[in-house]
C-alpha cells in the first residue's frame, strides 16, 4: 500500500481544539461494517449500540506531564518531550531546536546526554516530570483543565499522549458497561507522520505494555470484545499471536492485517498519513474508512484528539 493512500482533505476548522463541554456528549459515528449502514449518535448512546454481553477493552495507561519548557545557556528556548524512562535517571525524548543543542548541555533540570537523531535525545532527568501536558502540535489553544487530557480511568503513568478514544468516558457510562483494562504506554509513533513510500517499509517503534492474567482469561474468553482505541487493538491482537502478557509490543497493523481477537473498535478520526489511520483502514476496509471520512467531514464532525468519535462494528 502506497503511504499517499493515507492523504485526505480536512477542512483546519474541524480540527478540535478544545474537548467537548462533557466527555460523553461528544458525536458517535456508528459503521456496521457488515452492511455499510451508519447512524449519528451521541457517545452517550454507546451501550445501546453494543451487542449484548460485549466487553469493552480499555487501555488505562496515565500520560505524563513531559512537556519541557526550557533555556539554554544562551538564553534561547528549547522544548524537550520526555517519551519514555530507559533506567538509571534516562529517558528518550524529542528536543528542539535539535540542531541548536549539543550533548553535554544542561537545560534546567536535564542534561542532554545523546543525540540519536531525528531530534530524539538520550536525556538525564533530576527527580520526576512535572512539565506540561504534551498536546499535539495541532492543539494551539491552552488547555484550561489538564486532567481533560487523561481517561477518568488513568492509572499507571508512563505515556507521552493519551490514548484519545478513551477520553469521551464518564463514570456513569464505564457503569452501564462491562468492561476490562489493559496497559500501553504511548510513545514516538504517535508524533511521527509515516514519511516512507509505501506503508510497508514504515518502522514502527515499540511500545511498553502489560495485561494481568485474570484480564486477559476475560478477554480471551469473551464472545464480543470491543477494543477502545488503537493502542488498545495492538495490545489484543500481539497477545492474540502467542506475545507474553508484559513486554513490548511493534505490532504494524495495516491493510490486509488478520484480525484475531478484536470484534469492534472505538477511535477517533485520526491524522493522515499516520499509522493509526492504517490500523482504522485495516479493520474496516480501505474504502470503506475514506467512504465513512468523507461523510465525518459533510456532517461537521470534530476530528483528531479532542474531536468526536467512530463505532465500527
Amino acid at each position: 500500500m502506497r503511504t499517499s493512500e493515507l492523504d485526505y482533505d480536512l477542512p483546519p476548522e474541524l480540527i478540535a481544539q478544545a474537548p467537548a463541554a462533557r466527555r460523553d456528549a461528544s458525536r458517535l459515528l456508528v459503521a456496521e461494517r457488515a452492511s455499510g449502514d451508519v447512524r449519528h449518535r451521541r457517545f452517550g448512546d454507546l451501550p445501546d449500540e453494543l451487542p449484548p454481553g460485549a466487553l469493552v477493552v480499555v487501555n488505562d495507561t496515565r500520560v505524563v506531564p513531559a512537556r519541557l519548557r526550557l533555556r539554554r545557556p544562551t538564553g534561547g528556548e528549547a522544548e524537550v518531550l520526555l517519551l519514555e524512562p530507559v533506567g538509571g535517571g534516562l529517558w528518550e525524548a524529542l528536543a528542539r531546536p535539535s540542531r541548536r543543542l549539543r550533548a553535554g548541555t544542561r537545560l534546567g533540570p536535564l542534561e542532554l546526554v545523546e543525540s540519536m537523531g531525528g531530534g530524539r535525545w538520550l536525556v538525564r532527568l533530576e527527580g520526576e516530570p512535572a512539565g506540561e501536558a504534551p498536546l499535539p502540535p495541532y492543539i494551539t489553544e491552552p488547555l484550561r483543565d489538564p486532567e481533560r487530557y487523561q481517561t477518568v480511568y488513568a492509572d499507571e503513568a508512563g505515556s507521552a499522549a493519551a490514548p484519545t478514544a478513551g477520553l469521551h468516558f464518564t463514570p456513569g457510562l464505564l457503569e452501564r458497561l462491562d468492561v476490562e483494562r489493559i496497559t500501553l504506554h504511548v510513545g514516538l509513533d504517535t508524533f511521527r507522520p509515516v514519511t516512507a513510500a509505501n506503508l510497508g517499509e514504515h518502522e514502527i517503534h515499540s511500545e511498553r505494555y502489560r495485561v494481568e492474567p485474570a484480564a486477559w482469561e476475560r478477554i480471551a474468553a469473551a464472545e464480543t470484545v470491543v477494543a477502545v482505541g488503537t493502542t488498545t487493538v495492538r495490545v489484543l491482537e500481539s497477545l492474540a499471536r502467542g506475545a507474553p502478557l508484559a513486554g513490548r509490543t511493534g505490532l504494524f497493523v495495516i491493510p490486509g492485517f488478520d484480525f484475531r481477537r478484536v470484534d469492534a473498535l472505538v477511535t477517533n478520526f485520526h491524522l493522515p498519513r499516520s499509522t493509526l489511520l492504517a490500523l482504522v483502514m485495516a479493520f474496516a476496509g480501505v474504502e470503506e474508512t475514506r467512504r465513512l471520512y468523507r461523510l465525518a467531514i459533510e456532517e461537521r464532525y470534530r476530528f483528531y484528539s479532542f474531536g468526536d468519535a467512530m463505532l465500527l462494528l
